[in-house]
Order: C-alpha cells, then structure tokens, then sequence
C-alpha cells in the first residue's frame, strides 16, 4: 500500500510520504532515512551475530526439562522421569532424549529466577527490557531494515507464520510487539499477522499485484519534483527500489520455505508428533497443544533463515501452552510434556544439528526459556502450578562457553542453591552477544538505557 500525502491536500508540502504494507513496517520516508542513520551508526556497534529466543510461553517447568531431581519424593520428582545425557552426571527430563544427545553444544542454566510467577513474558518484554521487546532495543542501535535489502532486522514468530489455521498468538498476558520508550518505529516485523505489510509479504501475489506495486512506486518519482524540500531525501530512488526489493528480493526468499532443501524442512517437522487424535478433547486448551506441535519447528527453521537472511534479533513462541495446573484448561504434567516436551526436544535438537552442519552455531545464540517456573510439588490433580523462584534457562550457540550447567538448585528444585541467575544477567548475555559493549556504552546517541545495559549488567557467568 503507497499513500502520498492525505485526502485533503493529496501533495501538501508539509505531507510524509508513506510507503506502508511494502514489507518496511509502514515508515514514512522520514522514518526511514532516520533509521538508515540509524544503521549506519549502529551497524559498527554490532558483532553480526543474531539472537533466536524461544519462549516458552505458559511456564515450563524446570523439573521436567533439565532438572529432573528423580532422587527426590514422587510429588517432586520428574513425573516423565530422566535421560542421560552427554555430560557426565547430568540428566534431563524423559522427554527430551535428542537434546540429551546434544547436550555438550548447550548451556543449563539451574539457579536462573525470573523472579516472579504472573502471566507475563517478562525475559523478553518487562521492566528489565524498558517495556520493550528486546529485538525492539536492538533495531533502535541497528536500525528497522537492512539498508541493503530492506531485510527486517527484528522479526517476531508466531504460528501463524507457518500455517494459516492455526489460532491467533496470544497477548493478554503480554504483548511481543511492545516497543517502551523507544517508540513504535520498532516494532519487530510479524509475518503472518493481519497487518498490510505481512499481507503484501505473502509469496503467493500475482502477477497484475505485482505489476501494480511496481507502478505505484514509480509514482515516487513524480511527487520528487512537486516538493520543495526534496534535497532532503536524497536517494529516493534507492529507497523505492529497495522497497520493491523487499517484495521480490532477498525477504521474500527468506519467508520462503519452499526454497528449504526438502529433507531439511522434514526433519525440523514437529507436525506427526502431536497428532489430534492423540490429545485428551477435554482440555479447554486442546486447539493450543495442536497448534504448538503443528508450527514449532517450522517456525524454527523460519528463524534460522531469517538469521541468514540478516535478521539480527527473532522472538519465536507458540499458544501460552507450558501452563499444566491439569485443570479445566490444561494438562496435567505428564500428559503435557507429551504435547510440549517431545515437539521441544525435536525442534530445538533438529535447529541445533542444522547450524552447526552450516557452520552457524558461532553466529546464533539460541535462547530458550519462559516467564516463570512450575512449583517443586505436584499438585493432587496431577499437574504444577505457577512459581517465579527457579526456572528453566537453555542457551545454545553464540560463541558462548557450551556444554556446561551453570549453577545449582536446591534439593525440591523450589529456590537456586548458588547465586541466583536473574532477567538481567540474562539481557546482559544477550546485549554482550550482539553488541561490542565497550563501544556501545560510550557511542553517542545510544539512549542512555542501553548504555547502563552496556556499562552496569553482567552476563551469566562462565558463558561470555
């Protein structure tokens, strides 16, 4: 969609210039000659690696993942029970057999506290994070789009993305597109969603829509002349084909899975994993549970191609579906770590085999976590409730220090037994990952929230 000015005055001098719904966010020319500067600045500041985080929306519980405490009462115990992995002396839960195998590429975080448990997705957006989402802190430094090839530097996954029957994300206990302080300019880029830009990114436009996208830009060639403050955007032309490119170019590729080696877009597949027919009916969140195992790991494999294609930061999660109280909604430990669990452990095993057979693991950081824990006992119904005091961390990749779990917990798994590891601790590894912060804490014009990010938090200790 290109609108030129407003329907009162259609080329008043004093009117922005709107290419919106062409796959960059719907800037204004202003916006994003700004967030070129923008670029071309943060650009030095950045290492050119990417960050994946997977929420793990709902709560997952830090017994059932990575730390089983099977020698503990059956109320808090593993109810999937444990594999060994390959670390010595360290096991995961039952569910998570692949990720076992390849547990000497990760990092277990077992004193990591989000420091609450509410409903919300604090790791990613919370006070922590300026009320932003932390692609969003990052396209502030870097810029929206690539200036290249108009690529969305922050991308936000939901199902959606991969596969249109699948129910709308989920935002009541928290929005993934917040962006703070820093304005609504970076707001990360949702494939999938209903907005103008996604729909016109979609692969399968014809070709008069084409052709009509083409004209409406050679439209920008005419209004250059009708303003009398034209010097101001120089390179107009750059900015309209890049525009163009972003809908035929090297975005369009990169949403496209159809260009995926076959036998890759197979074993990332989490769809034959979680069948329908499998799943108990009477829970009310049984559309959630399928939805998760239909888009996972596409989703996963989206993420990569989207760090390939020059994406720096790319926030996937599915339906708030880790939430197992086994109550009228959800269920019950067990029966859920079937529906989450088994997709979890083939989609990240299946990502993590991928980078590393391309030579990316140094180049992506994968973060998997979720707002909060589970309680240490589980409940008379069968499932756990909600627990901010210890939570499951998993980092993959990055060129961190892998292979290693950093801190303990307490015997019950209800408290860290070490230092705890906290959301900043957390923000900080990340801004270390994509940022030389030396630079970044003294650059001018870094809004001064980041530059304490850059010059006050650790990261996790042992990994940077």
């Amino acid at each position: 969609m290109l609108s030129i000015g407003n329907d009162s005055h259609p080329l008043g001098r004093r009117d922005f210039l709107r290419v919106g719904g062409l796959g960059l966010g719907g800037l204004t020319l202003a916006d994003l000659i700004r967030t070129k500067s923008n670029a071309a600045s943060g650009s030095d500041l950045a290492t050119g690696k990417s960050v994946i985080f997977l929420f793990m929306h709902g709560g997952p519980s830090q017994v059932e993942t990575f730390d089983p405490k099977m020698d503990r009462p059956s109320e808090v115990r593993s109810a999937t029970g444990e594999v060994s992995t390959t670390l010595p002396g360290i096991t995961y839960g039952g569910t998570f057999p692949k990720l076992a195998k390849l547990a000497h590429r990760t990092s277990i975080v077992r004193s990591f506290r989000t420091g609450s448990g509410a409903h919300d997705i604090k790791p990613i957006v919370g006070k922590d994070s300026f009320g932003a989402n932390l692609g969003s802190v990052y396209s502030r430094i870097v810029g929206t789009n690539r200036p290249e090839d108009g690529m969305p530097t922050n991308v936000a996954l939901f199902p959606q993305a991969v596969d249109s029957t699948t129910m709308p994300r989920i935002s009541q206990f928290g929005k993934f597109e917040s962006t703070g302080v820093f304005g609504s300019l970076y707001s990360p880029f949702i494939p999938g969603s209903s907005g103008d830009a996604q729909q016109n990114l979609k692969l399968n436009l014809s070709l008069d829509r084409i052709d009509d996208r083409r004209s409406l830009l050679k439209g920008l060639d005419g209004v250059k002349s009708q303003l009398d403050t034209a010097s101001q955007f120089g390179g107009l032309d750059a900015v309209r084909e890049q525009a163009f490119s972003t809908i035929l170019g090297g975005v369009a590729d990169a949403f496209d899975l159809s260009k995926e080696d076959p036998a890759t877009v197979a074993r990332y597949d989490t769809a034959p994993l979680v069948r329908p027919d499998d799943i108990s009916r009477h829970w009310n969140n049984y559309k959630r549970y399928v939805d998760n195992g239909k888009a996972l790991g596409k989703l996963l494999l989206l993420a990569r191609r989207m760090c390939e294609a020059g994406a720096g930061f790319v926030t996937v999660t599915t339906n708030f579906v880790w939430d197992m109280h086994a109550d009228v909604n959800n269920a019950t430990v067990e029966e859920g770590m079937r529906y989450m669990g088994v997709p979890f452990d083939h989609a990240v095993s299946a990502f993590l085999e991928d980078v590393e057979q391309r030579g990316l693991s140094d180049d992506i950081l994968l973060v998997c976590c979720g707002e909060m824990g589970r309680t240490p006992k589980i409940n008379a119904r069968g499932g756990r409730d909600h627990w901010g005091n210890l939570s499951p961390l998993l980092l993959a990749g990055g060129g961190l220090s892998m292979g290693q779990v950093i801190g303990q917990s307490a015997r019950d798994a209800d408290e860290p037994l070490t230092t705890p590891i906290e959301n900043q601790h957390l923000i900080a590894t990340i801004m270390h990952t994509l940022f030389d912060v030396s630079e970044l804490r003294i650059a001018q014009g870094v809004p001064p929230e980041i530059a304490k990010v850059a010059g006050e938090w650790e990261p996790i200790p042992g990994l940077v």
